[in-house]
């Protein structure tokens, strides 16, 4: 079985993710996607939960989900001890994708292959929290079945709530 590896933090689920699923089954049977930093919600770089971000790739996967697992792994102190904690998780894989150079780093150390996957221009997750708290035009980004589990989970107004926390907090603004 030709199996791949895929990290991220998929806060949120967006296009560009579904791109690179559909690359990396390209080439292998499966892809195993790993919910990075599980344990981080209802922040701004992190709004989602773990279980949330799950579904809304389940969603957005649509029928390819039938060739995926999607795990959540937290974090741990040591970085070098990180992959080995992810391996412990997940089924056996060949190749890990991920596009941080950290990650290939580390688990090059363990002697496993990594490749980055090809970058949708215009869509990052940053991006689209950023449009969801702005009230911008983010839904174009996503897919519609994830886009619809955000509004479901009340995630736009999250995002402006957690923003106009960190607003009050700090006196940033997004255009600074």
């Amino acid at each position: 079985m030709k199996r791949a590896l895929f990290i991220g933090r998929f806060q949120p689920f967006h296009k560009g993710h579904l791109y690179s699923v559909n690359y990396i089954l390209k080439e292998f049977e499966e892809v195993v996607i790993v919910v990075a930093a599980a344990q981080y919600s209802y922040t701004l770089d992190n709004p989602f939960t773990a279980g949330e971000r799950i579904e809304m790739i389940k969603a957005g996967l649509s029928d390819l989900y039938d060739r995926a697992y999607v795990i959540p792994i937290d974090n741990t102190l040591s970085n070098y001890e990180w992959p080995r904690h992810v391996l412990n998780y997940t089924p056996r894989v060949s190749v890990v994708f991920s596009n941080n150079k950290l990650v290939q780093i580390l688990f090059k150390t363990y002697g496993l292959e990594t490749r980055g996957t090809p970058v949708l221009s215009g869509v990052s997750g940053s991006l689209v929290r950023k449009l969801m708290a702005e009230g911008g035009e983010w839904e174009v980004l996503v897919p519609e079945p994830t886009a619809n589990l955000i509004k479901e989970f009340n995630g736009v107004e999250r995002m402006k709530t957690l923003w106009a926390m960190r607003v009050k907090m700090s006196g940033e603004r997004f255009d600074e």
